[in-house]
């Protein structure tokens, strides 16, 4: 779990990067929620677009794609979604303590 202040500061993280992957009709399948994860270990924070077209919203989606790869989501704000996952072995965002 990440605490109130730690979620402000990933929000200003987030505010200035750009939507990584896109979820759209055919909705979240297991190979995008393996490369999000694959991204997380990397970069630790990434940003998801929910097209119109697609079945879900992007809190669903948020949800869904946390849920299956054990992230936390930041927030969501209309059709984006910022999720977090920290890297225990080579953290990349110093988030400060608790």
């Amino acid at each position: 779990m990440i605490t109130t202040k730690q979620r402000a500061e990933l929000k200003s993280i987030a505010a200035n990067i750009t939507p990584a992957f896109q979820v759209g009709k055919g909705g979240v399948n297991d190979a995008q929620v393996a490369q999000i994860d694959d991204y997380l270990r990397v970069h630790e924070i990434v940003k998801i677009k929910v097209l119109d077209n697609s079945l879900y919203n992007a809190r669903e989606a948020a949800e869904e794609i946390s849920g299956k790869i054990n992230a936390e989501v930041v927030q969501v704000i209309g059709s984006k979604a910022v999720l977090y996952k920290r890297n225990e072995k080579e953290p990349v965002i110093r988030l400060k303590a608790k």
